[in-house]
């Protein structure tokens, strides 16, 4: 449990909020060290390690050429620190980490170069079935909407198979580590109203954009939310305008209107926002669309699920569930490209992007050992 703590803060403790370079450096070391992986470091900073299958050369080619990819997949770029998670003014200079009470504080410890330590440990240590090449990943720009896995996926970074290890939420129970079947990804758009401006004693002589946003945001307040049903569970997302901005002085009819909204997607399901271009002078643009997951593969889902079961159960703790997550992740990008995924990771309720994140070095081992034994189940 030493090893996974120290190298937890090993990486937490080098600044990654704005440039992951060092970070990266990081891990791309300690697998040319620890690992006789085949290591890649692409032009947008992302670092992929491949364990080769049994006669196989680097991804699957040579004597088996069938063989399958299994990727542990992680990013080591944070959210920018709190003051008090740093030793500088403001957000610069190092990062502060701390291990006490069973637990390491520190920026990016839940979300999530912990796991990322778990992968790199479980990636190292697992002998994978034959047929099976095991890769290890950890991306740059998950935050900021997901470049890294993006980059990674048009150069070819396409696992059959892929476990993101973000952290789990809507958990089953307290201090479980349940395995994530889907979760919600996040569609940001924005609805223009356009009019024609006139002065506010003489309203008749213009078009009131405010009044064309407030008819197309009737037509969004009437729109079902998204829904779909992954093994069982419900997936239920949302639609709701979230900023609301026009006009630019008391008495002048306004002739552009702005609506902001808010739209959590599910797997294969959108809300038909198109319907709000019907107003008159209303237009309707996406700014950016995060692709929820859902895993179609149920042997693997399946598999996960009974090595996370045996995790727990050797440990005495309760059984984790199939469950499904609120947040995007890069699951959505690469479910998207064809992988099945899943998502399991040591997160805990309220700890990521806060300032007193941290993570239990306790469920960083649970997770370690979970990625180790899915690393080496035939499913």
């Amino acid at each position: 449990m030493d090893e996974l703590a120290d190298l937890t803060e090993r990486l937490v403790s080098i600044p990654s909020h704005e440039d992951e370079t060092a970070a990266g450096d990081a891990i791309e070391e300690w697998l040319r060290t620890e690992t006789d992986a085949a290591v890649e470091r692409d032009a947008a900073g992302n670092v992929v390690g491949y364990k080769r299958a049994e006669g196989s050369d680097v991804r699957g080619v040579g004597t088996d050429p069938n063989a399958e990819t299994f990727a542990l997949v992680g990013h080591h770029d944070v959210v920018p620190p709190a003051e008090r998670q740093t030793t500088g003014e403001g957000t610069d200079g190092e990062y502060v980490v701390e291990r006490r009470d069973g637990r390491i504080h520190g920026r990016g410890t839940a979300d999530m170069k912990g796991a990322v330590a778990a992968c790199l440990l479980a990636f190292r240590d697992a002998i994978p079935p034959a047929g099976r090449e095991l890769a290890v990943a950890s991306f740059v720009g998950e935050e900021t909407g997901g470049e890294g896995a993006r980059h990674a996926i048009d150069a070819g970074f396409r696992p059959e198979h892929a476990l993101v290890a973000e952290g789990s939420t809507n958990y089953s129970k307290p201090g479980v580590t349940d395995v994530v079947v889907a979760h919600k990804g996040r569609r940001a758009s924005t609805l223009v109203a356009q009019g024609a401006s006139a002065h506010a004693s003489e309203p008749e002589a213009g078009e009131n954009a405010i009044y064309r946003a407030c008819d197309a945001v009737d037509v969004v307040r009437d729109l079902d939310a998204p829904e779909t049903t992954v093994f069982g569970e419900p997936v239920t997302g949302s639609v709701v305008v979230t900023m609301f901005h026009g006009g630019d002085t008391w008495n002048v009819i306004p002739d552009r209107c702005e609506v902001t909204i808010d739209e959590r997607t599910v797997p294969g399901e959108r809300a038909d926002l198109a319907r709000a271009e019907s107003v008159p002078g209303v237009e309707w643009t996406v700014d950016q669309d995060l692709p929820p997951m859902g895993c179609g593969d149920d042997a693997f889902a399946d598999a996960a699920l009974a090595v996370s079961r045996e995790v727990h159960e050797e440990r005495g703790l309760d059984r984790p569930e199939h469950v499904t997550k609120p947040h995007a992740t890069d699951a959505g990008w690469l479910s998207e490209a064809g992988t099945e995924c899943l998502v399991c990771g040591p997160s805990e309720p309220g700890e990521a992007h806060t300032e007193t994140e941290s993570v239990s070095i306790d469920v960083l081992g649970r997770c370690r050992d979970l990625y180790a034994g899915l690393a080496e189940r035939d499913w």
